[in-house]
């Protein structure tokens, strides 16, 4: 008996049965197949092996295709991830051929061309990365893609869809996908999110976005707007949602019948171009009661060019703090603010702090994301001068405002 072996385990009148994970000599650890681990003292329990695991065998290798194609971009993440039983940790691991392999319902949508970028969790994502993605698309098309496919971790997908929504000037459909169920587990989404991203990257919805389940059923898939879209549940599979915006459109799954909700750029609309420039002396800092100012002055002493401050309701902060904006501003970096309330649109003009605020120097950000405002001043800052960036910040480049706050919009799941 080893790990990974599927085990029938009896103690008394109850009966487990899932895979053998990595246990200790006085409990054994099975993974059920709802996906869940149990822990079972093993003192009077009998074990029987149902099956033997099977070694892992390595995915065909994906041939070269002629165009068109969509590319399959692998970066890691859950989409692309599987327990690893000498751990019992779920570990991000397939390539893009894998992933092929994994959902051969692909192959009738279109051919496929990968490319492993790299394979890391999204919590370790860098500015470096967006770039090196950027990049990478910037490649795949100008070799043929009709079609660009990003296979990426959940936790921070909002921060490099909005980079590559900057970064690049793309004739056809780049689409993020990931999954918040590892594909071992009966319950992942990882199939249904892909299926949809492969219909869109098909498609003339030429933006960059994110494909990810509209609600808990495996019917409907929502393709966000790369600059609005925001991870708003830790393990809901409908988790992401359009913030201040409806997303562009919805897929319906299994027949990819697209019913769009929102204006976007078209299919060969704009000419191919790439800026992948990237000022990473930024930060984004929250405001909270009691806050001390010298946060501020924090970054200012570490040479940073620019910040992001998440403030409260219509953008405020505490009036103790606007000295040491004032003093940032006057030292040359730009100061952006944002409200943590992600729903509805800065305002420093109705209450004094906010006036006080923006005699300081202060840039609002409408009705932008705090993360899309911060990867955008990061952008700005890598393409433009800092006058430049500072008028930028307020016009929209790529569909992170919208020219008037949304109603109607569901807060809740």
């Amino acid at each position: 008996m080893r790990e990974g072996d599927r085990v029938k385990v009896r103690k008394g009148e109850r009966v487990f049965e899932g895979i053998l994970m990595p246990s200790r000599d006085d409990f054994i650890v099975i993974k059920l197949d709802n996906g869940y681990n149990i822990g079972i003292s093993s003192e009077g329990a009998e074990i029987e092996v149902v099956e033997e695991a099977r070694l892992e065998e390595r995915a065909p290798k994906m041939e070269e295709v002629e165009p068109p194609f969509i590319s399959i971009i692998s970066t890691g993440g859950t989409i692309a991830s599987k327990v690893d039983y000498r751990t019992g940790a779920v570990t991000s691991k397939f390539s893009a051929e894998e992933i092929l392999e994994l959902i051969p319902e692909l192959r009738e949508i279109s051919r496929f061309r990968g490319r492993a970028l790299f394979n890391i969790l999204s919590e370790n994502m860098k500015p470096e990365n967006w770039v090196r993605m950027a990049k990478a698309v910037y490649e795949e098309i100008e070799n043929g893609a009709e079609g660009i496919i990003i296979t990426h971790g959940t936790d921070t997908m909002g921060y490099s869809s909005a980079a590559l929504s900057f970064m690049l000037r793309t004739p056809v459909p780049i689409v993020f996908v990931g999954a918040q169920r590892s594909a071992d587990r009966p319950s992942s989404d990882n199939v249904v999110n892909a299926v949809c991203a492969a219909h869109v990257a098909k498609s003339d919805i030429a933006e960059v976005s994110v494909a990810m389940h509209h609600t808990t059923s495996d019917d409907l898939v929502a393709i966000h707007r790369g600059t609005k879209v925001r991870k708003m549940h830790t393990s809901r599979r409908d988790a992401f949602k359009s913030i201040n915006a409806s997303p562009i459109a919805l897929v319906e799954y299994p027949s990819g019948r697209i019913h769009v909700l929102d204006d976007y750029r078209r299919r060969d609309e704009v000419e191919l171009d790439i800026y992948p420039r990237i000022e990473e002396r930024c930060a984004l800092l929250k405001f909270y009661p009691g806050a001390p100012p010298e946060l501020i002055d924090y970054f200012v002493d570490r040479g940073y060019r620019g910040i992001v401050i998440e403030g409260t309701g219509l953008g405020h902060v505490s009036s103790e703090w606007i000295p040491h904006v004032r003093s940032a501003v006057e030292r040359g970096l730009i100061i952006v603010m944002t409200s943590q309330c992600l729903f509805g649109r800065v305002c420093d003009r109705v209450y004094d702090t906010g006036r006080d605020l923006l005699k300081a120097g202060v840039v609002e950000a409408e009705d932008m994301l705090p993360e899309t405002a911060l990867v955008k001043l990061m952008w700005l800052l890598g393409n433009y001068s800092p006058e430049e960036a500072r008028k930028l910040m307020k016009v929209n480049i790529a569909g992170e405002i919208n020219p008037r706050s949304r109603g109607g919009v569901s807060f809740g799941f």
